[in-house]
């Protein structure tokens, strides 16, 4: 069973990984949508951080590389 601290880190990622494939569905849409550009890089700098290192071992140039993809698929 997962620790509450387990479970805070992971909804954490989970929902940086929903709003990262939400700006990436905007942008497919209208590409010069500035709001969803700014939310994507945000989104970015967030999996390129030492705070998501703390929270996963999953990488995060991968994570971005793998979304980028689903996104691309839609």
């Amino acid at each position: 069973m997962l620790d509450p601290y387990e479970n805070l880190a992971n909804a954490i990622v989970l929902q940086a990984v929903k709003d990262y494939r939400d700006a990436l569905k905007r942008l497919k849409k209208k590409p010069s949508n500035q709001s969803a550009m700014s939310d994507a890089m945000e989104c970015e700098r967030f999996f390129r951080s030492g705070w998501y290192k703390a929270l996963t071992s999953v990488d995060g140039e991968y994570l971005i590389q793998k979304l980028r993809e689903e996104a691309k698929s839609l």
